[in-house]
């Protein structure tokens, strides 16, 4: 099992809980990654959640990508998983095996975690 915290930096996340906490996994808020590009201050924030986590040997999750720029900003940013409706918007379960596969083709993997 693995921990993380949704939605950091915004609402009622803490640095507090970084250290009281058994953490696995900070989730980047959508809100960030949605400025990534657009500004400094937005690339800005983002380096430093992810320079934190990073700090704290901590993965990060960019969550909302929802177009290139935004998802290669976060790569070279070092964001350590990537989810959004870059990669699928919701689907109904009986599609999600083929989702997966179009989803590791179009990126040339095997397997998408």
């Amino acid at each position: 099992m693995r921990i993380a915290i949704d939605d950091f930096g915004t609402g009622y996340s803490s640095l507090s809980y970084l250290q009281d906490l058994p953490l696995d996994v900070l989730k980047i808020d959508r809100a960030f990654i949605a400025r990534i590009g657009a500004n400094r201050t937005g690339q800005s924030l983002v380096r430093t959640i992810q320079l934190l986590a990073q700090g704290l040997g901590l993965k990060t999750v960019a969550e909302g990508v929802e177009t290139i720029d935004q998802h290669d900003a976060a790569v070279q940013l070092g964001c350590s998983m990537i989810q959004g409706y870059w990669y699928s918007r919701p689907v109904p379960v009986d599609e999600i095996a083929g989702t997966i596969a179009r989803i590791a083709s179009r990126h040339g993997v095997d397997r998408v975690a």
